[in-house]
């Protein structure tokens, strides 16, 4: 496999125009680039953790915000409870998936 750098024509490995020494100086400016951006890259992931830790040590929230349930699901909740209406009542009423059914369901 060849590597074609526009901005860098010394590390095209496409053309053998410097020969074997060309080819291995090539390949060593390669793997040092390769070993800053990785080195780059566990720097970021390192920051990040630390800019999360403080986040929270300050009592920022992450994630998605906690959404209230609503009135007309604890209205046919308490319906469904009681066995006058089914699972897909309360689903088709409340205009909400069995799923969201489910995790209210617990909530309560």
């Amino acid at each position: 496999m060849d590597i074609q750098v526009l901005d860098m024509p010394i590390l095209n490995t496409r053309d053998n125009q410097n020969g074997l020494t060309g080819r291995l100086i090539t390949d060593i400016i390669l793997k040092l680039l390769g070993y800053v951006a990785e080195r780059e890259r566990d720097n970021i992931k390192i920051r990040q953790a630390e800019g999360i830790a403080s986040a929270k040590s300050r009592g920022v929230k992450f994630g998605r915000p906690v959404s209230a349930i609503p009135k007309d699901f604890i209205r046919t909740y308490e319906l469904y409870k009681q066995g006058l209406i089914k699972v897909k009542d309360v689903m088709s009423m409340c205009n909400i998936a069995k799923s969201t059914f489910y995790k209210y369901a617990s909530q309560l």
